[in-house]
């Protein structure tokens, strides 16, 4: 799992669990990015600010996306 940071340009992969979800090969910045634990897995949870305008949280995994541009390298 490729794990972007804050300020990176990630396009969309996949989000096969979200009810309403952001089209596939749509660009974004990422925003924050949160690791997760619950007794049985970890997750990170990544906000992205979407370039149609939406705000929208990855769950990594079982989402996916491709880093395709670095941000703020010093952090």
């Amino acid at each position: 799992m490729q794990l972007p940071k804050p300020g990176d340009r990630v396009r969309l992969v996949a989000m096969p669990e979200d009810p309403d979800p952001i089209p596939l090969g749509e660009m974004g910045t990422v925003t924050d990015l949160r690791k997760h634990r619950s007794w049985d897995r970890e997750w990170f949870q990544v906000d992205v600010t979407w370039d149609c305008g939406r705000q929208l949280m990855l769950a990594m995994p079982p989402d996916e996306v491709e880093v395709v541009g670095r941000g703020d390298t010093n952090r």
